[in-house]
């Protein structure tokens, strides 16, 4: 009923777009355009997207390709040595461009294309790149729907199943169908638009920070707009202005030369697992914060901020239940404060074997992979300094390769540290203009004022933007928060979709 009435007003209400949209113009043409979209979302979640495999992005390359010059969009490829990236670009009608406003601004927006490996025994469905419409039942299990259901009937609660449903195909098919409805309901492009395109995002964009230089002109733009990773926990309209960074660390601390009997060898031969787990407890006290002098130098959490972390509306019980825990860590005052300060994460451990592969042995060596969440006061070569300074401390001889017969021969306590993957965090202040700008654009879309979240704990990788092309950027999530991305059983639910499609046109429109 409620999609018959609005469609019903949108008869009366799209004519023609002098001034912006107002939310119940913007609802009606979202609600006009949705069903015809569903087709494409459907095809584009079809085409794998594992950027670790060879030949699989090409044909999502040529996908977007066609699916943006079909919107009037001349399209580029960016060429690296794996994967290109994609950069789509229109003008501002003529009709906006010399309006008294003068030169019309320009938006760069950023999205990328890539999805996390999938394990397919693991998905409930045939096919993680198959998408699959399903609906929950009151036992809480999901059940499959037919996809044409989507052309009769709407309940915002079902949810589309696939890799990359959420992480970041979704945004973008909602970019696509708006472009689409403004073009048919010939609503003026009122901005320059650039669409950049990432192909190895999931892989740590190893080649952004080169092909953002090497395009620095035609990227040039007045503020980033980011798509990508979830909305505040209560699933309102969202805007974040800021994302931890992040690097990662490989211990491997090493016992004997192979793993050796227990029985002959247990109360002489070091154990290599048991050190590994007395530095790492060593780490962190029982509240949970990192216990390395000067881990947290630098953060300061002044009154201002303060207020602005308290302001959004948390429920501690909430996250607790949705987590599956009783008591959180103490590092700050609540669920915001904590993501403010760099965090020191054990994210893998590894050593001998377990369960029905167990075997009495000391084993020759235990690895531990940590990531370090990073915020803007913390450089990751100061807290990886940091890490080795307290393993030194601890009486270790730190190396950067296996160690030798000599160095087993001549040092009681050896460990290997290898740094990995680094991706830098950003900040934007709350409050500029395209602050302003971007929230009353979502307060016609919605009807009312987003949730603004200063930092948020995912990483992007859009540092070099912000640092070759001087510019602000704001992050404007779209899809569920609970949509289980880099995980079995990724999904997005309809009414963010929908919803999502009013975010762009609100923007795009303002």
């Amino acid at each position: 009923m409620k999609h018959t009435l609005l469609l019903l007003i949108s008869l009366v209400v799209l004519p023609a777009f002098a001034q912006s949209p107002n939310t119940a113009q913007l609802q009606a043409i979202t609600q006009k355009h949705d069903r015809a979209s569903y087709a494409d979302l459907n095809e584009f979640l079809s085409i794998p997207n594992d950027a670790h495999i060879n030949g699989q992005m090409q044909p999502n390359v040529e996908w977007l390709r066609r699916a943006f010059e079909q919107r009037g969009f001349n399209v580029a490829t960016l060429p690296t040595p794996t994967n290109p990236l994609i950069l789509a670009e229109k003008m501002a009608s003529v009709a906006t461009a010399n309006n008294a406003a003068g030169t019309p601004k320009t938006l760069l927006l950023y999205m990328h294309f890539d999805g996390q490996p999938v394990r397919p025994n693991q998905w409930q469905q045939p096919d993680p790149y198959k998408p699959v419409l399903k609906q929950r039942g009151s036992d809480g299990n999901w059940t499959a729907m037919d996809w044409a259901k989507l052309q009769t009937d709407y309940n915002p609660e079902w949810r589309i199943f696939g890799r990359s449903s959420s992480d970041d195909k979704g945004p973008i098919a909602m970019l696509l169908t708006a472009l689409t409805a403004m073009e048919q309901e010939k609503i003026p492009q009122r901005y320059n638009l650039k669409v950049i395109l990432d192909s190895e995002e999931e892989i740590g964009s190893p080649h952004l920070a080169k092909t953002v230089l090497e395009n620095k002109d035609k990227l040039k733009a007045d503020v980033l707009l980011v798509m990508d990773g979830g909305r505040h926990l209560s699933n309102l309209p969202t805007l974040i202005y800021g994302c931890r960074g992040i690097a990662t660390v490989t211990l491997t601390t090493f016992g004997p030369r192979g793993p050796q009997h227990s029985g002959h060898y247990g109360n002489y031969a070091p154990n290599p697992a048991l050190r590994m787990a007395q530095l790492l407890a060593g780490m962190k006290d029982e509240e949970g914060r990192v216990t390395i002098p000067g881990y947290y130098d630098g953060v300061k959490i002044d009154e201002k901020a303060a207020r602005l972390l308290a302001a959004v509306p948390d429920d501690p019980a909430q996250i607790a239940k949705t987590v599956g825990m009783t008591t959180p860590d103490r590092v700050g005052r609540n669920y915001q404060e904590a993501l403010q300060y760099p965090s020191l994460n054990i994210r893998g451990l590894s050593s001998a074997y377990v369960g029905q592969q167990a075997g009495t042995v000391i084993p020759d060596r235990a690895i531990a992979e940590l990531d370090l969440r990073l915020v803007p006061e913390t450089a990751p070569e100061r807290l990886i300094s940091l890490i080795r300074g307290y393993i030194e401390g601890k009486g270790y001889k730190v190396l950067d390769h296996e160690p030798t017969e000599d160095e087993r021969m001549k040092f009681p306590k050896l460990i290997q540290m290898q740094a990995g993957h680094e991706m830098l965090p950003f900040r934007t202040d709350i409050g500029i203009q395209e602050d302003i700008w971007l929230t009353r654009a979502m307060v016609r879309a919605f009807g009312r004022e987003p949730i603004k979240i200063r930092m948020t704990g995912g990483s992007v990788p859009i540092v070099p933007f912000l640092r070759t092309l001087n510019i602000p950027a704001i992050h404007v999530p779209m899809v569920n928060l609970d949509n289980n991305q880099h995980a079995p059983n990724e999904n997005l639910r309809l009414g963010n979709y929908v919803e999502g499609v009013m975010t762009w046109l609100g923007i795009l429109t303002n």
